[in-house]
């Protein structure tokens, strides 16, 4: 049954919030509820707030400079080439608490002056083994930039049970962890697409924030983008203040949803389910031309949204929300 709550204005840069119950949550049995909650702003955005480009950032001079250090000495070595390359052991040198779940890691590179090689969008493979059992493999994107020279980093949030992110919240600087990739996702070049969505839950925002960074990283680069991101609590949003920085900096080109399951008593939205109305309202209309809405994180919300993709060659049919709402399955990316 959909329980639905009274709309509320907020500020400007404070976009509306909605909430759903399986924003961060592992996938459990039974079914996945939708729980949302959508303020007034949300209602009265519409698809006039883009169509302004601001003038490019610090990463964007950053780049810059990197690109007449990389024309005077050549391309930076890649620590990451993919192919039959195999598994590189990386040094942990540090490890920051990020909230009562969630680490950031900072790994060393094998060589000063590398870079990861990361490609946008794309993942690592993480790897470790207990004497005597099977290894754990599991894919994460790193938060850190493609250029970022000598380091990789990754934020991991840690599930019951999750025994890769169990590993390695236990992991103490110094030890080591051994990664391979790239894993090669959604290939991106600039103004690939007019305007793209991402609808994220959870640690579903990396590979979210890595498209963003080489949006709006890139001068060249005028892509409009929308993003969903729910969570349980306030605490639980990730790279928050990365994206806040890009909403003060891009107002026209970039709008910020958050979507939280148990909101604190000062949080300007409120609960209920998430429904068409609301995904109709903040995402770019399926007949626009030239678009494309990413999806990822826990078993529930690609139920709900998108359905799931089969394997990671196979994306699978379009379900759920964004079926019912007119987009085509070429028109979704499933991460």
């Amino acid at each position: 049954m959909f329980v639905r709550t009274a709309f509320r204005a907020v500020q400007p840069l404070k976009r509306n919030l909605i909430s759903r119950s399986y924003a961060t949550e592992p996938a459990k049995g039974g079914s996945n509820t939708l729980v949302l909650a959508a303020g007034g702003a949300v209602v009265a955005g519409g698809a006039g707030y883009y169509f302004f480009a601001t003038p490019a950032g610090k990463g964007a001079a950053q780049k810059a400079e990197e690109k007449v250090k990389e024309a005077v000495s050549g391309p930076a070595k890649k620590a990451f080439e993919g192919g039959d390359q195999g598994f590189l052991s990386l040094l942990l040198e540090d490890v920051e608490t990020v909230n009562h779940n969630t680490k950031k890691f900072r790994f060393k590179l094998p060589e000063d002056g590398m870079v990861s090689g990361m490609q946008v969008a794309s993942a690592l493979l993480t790897k470790f083994q207990t004497e005597g059992e099977k290894p754990v493999v599991r894919p994460y994107t790193p938060t850190s930039d493609e250029d970022a020279q000598g380091y990789l980093e990754l934020v991991v949030k840690k599930y019951p049970n999750g025994p890769m992110s169990t590993h390695m919240h236990d992991m103490k600087p110094g030890q080591r962890l051994d990664f391979k990739g790239p894993l090669p996702k959604y290939s991106w070049t600039e103004n690939k697409h007019d305007h793209i969505a991402l609808i994220a839950g959870g640690t579903g925002i990396t590979p979210m924030y890595q498209l963003c960074r080489a949006i709006f990283n890139n001068p060249n680069d005028k892509t409009k983008v929308t993003l969903i991101f729910g969570n349980i609590s306030e605490e639980d949003i990730l790279l928050k203040r990365e994206f806040e920085n890009l909403e003060n900096t891009y107002p026209q080109r970039f709008r910020a949803f958050y979507v939280l399951d148990q909101p604190p008593k000062e949080w300007a939205g409120g609960k209920g389910f998430i429904t068409k109305d609301l995904l109709k309202t903040v995402l770019p209309e399926p007949k626009s031309e030239n678009i494309k809405v990413f999806v990822c994180g826990p078993p529930g919300l690609y139920k709900a949204i998108s359905g799931p993709k089969v394997s990671p060659k196979d994306q699978g049919e379009l379900t759920g929300i964004l079926k019912e709402l007119g987009y085509s399955k070429d028109q979704v990316y499933k991460f």
